[in-house]
């Protein structure tokens, strides 16, 4: 009998686990030709999300969970999910039941089918501003035309995959992770599913807009060195202009005699030059900062707690 396991990563879901698990069981017991494993990874939660995944795994062995040291975020925290999973294909969904467990008979039909990668992909993104949306479709696209590999939009984590690419992702162990990327990454055969998004059921959402910023930051700096060669291409530019720009108040002064003028042009130049060589650099930072990170070698994530076993 194949294996299915579902991974869930928990941060502050008191409030979405006892409406999640009644979902997952009924799923569980309708599909009886599979044996089922439920993952969650406690991402260090505040308040009493562990102790309730505890009273779970008590009344339904089908599930684990493993308990990281402190908050290492969503990413890292998936990370370790790939590494625990046992199942012949995985399951990503999120707590909150944005993520329609209903959907993944039909993901394990085209699993048998032989599809590695079956995502979910978002026909709208629920409940959400405007300005997001905007700012999300605008990362999509950057990270579309300057990757070499195609990039799903208004696909989220929710997925199934199968060992192989489980396998895969295992061997990926960067400290500083882009994970939406690495699943078009890896390659491997894929099949879309549409499905509506909901609303959050119940709690509030842990990404804010600062945590999102920075997750597109890592997207992008993860997967394409564009900034860097539009660094270098915005200075030519400048500097190519500013060489035009002496060559004609040198003639103008040499030929028709006029002095060159305008203490407000030349500061507002010297501003400007100064901006853009502070972005070049801010541009540099963040790849060298990324490069330092990488050559700690620390491990991504410590476990504080594996099925109530204390790791020590």
């Amino acid at each position: 009998m194949k294996k299915v396991s579902i991974l869930i990563p928990a941060y502050n879901e008191e409030k979405t686990l006892p409406l999640l698990y009644p979902e997952l069981k009924k799923l569980m017991d309708y599909e009886k030709n599979y044996e089922w494993e439920i993952l969650f990874v406690n991402d260090g939660s505040q308040d009493n999300s562990l102790n309730m995944i505890k009273a779970l795994r008590a009344a339904d062995k089908r599930i684990n969970f493993i308990s990281l040291s402190r908050n290492f975020g969503k990413e890292i925290a998936m990370l370790a999910g790939f590494d625990y999973v046992t199942g012949d294909c995985m399951v990503i969904m999120d707590a909150d039941l944005q993520d329609p467990p209903s959907l993944i008979p039909q993901m394990l039909e085209y699993w048998e089918q032989g599809y590695d990668d079956v995502y979910a992909k978002r026909a709208n993104r629920g409940k959400e501003s405007w300005i997001r949306k905007q700012f999300s479709l605008l990362f999509y696209k950057i990270l579309e035309t300057t990757t070499r590999f195609e990039v799903l939009q208004n696909v989220g984590d929710f997925r199934l995959l199968d060992r192989c690419c489980i396998d895969a992702l295992k061997q990926i162990r960067e400290s500083e992770r882009y994970t939406k990327g690495m699943f078009c990454w890896i390659g491997y055969n894929k099949k879309e599913i549409i499905f509506n998004r909901g609303d959050r059921i119940a709690g509030v959402s842990n990404w804010n807009f600062r945590s999102l910023f920075n997750l597109a930051i890592e997207g992008i700096t993860s997967f394409t060195t564009a900034p860097l060669r539009f660094a270098s291409i915005i200075g030519s530019i400048i500097a190519f202009t500013a060489f035009i720009a002496a060559l004609f108040y040198f003639f103008k002064t040499i030929i028709f005699g006029e002095s060159v003028r305008g203490f407000t042009t030349l500061i507002v130049v010297v501003l400007f030059l100064g901006g853009i060589q502070l972005l070049c650099i801010g541009i540099l930072g963040e790849y060298i900062g990324r490069i330092f990170n990488e050559t700690k070698q620390r491990p991504p994530y410590l476990i504080r707690e594996h099925n109530e076993k204390i790791v020590k």
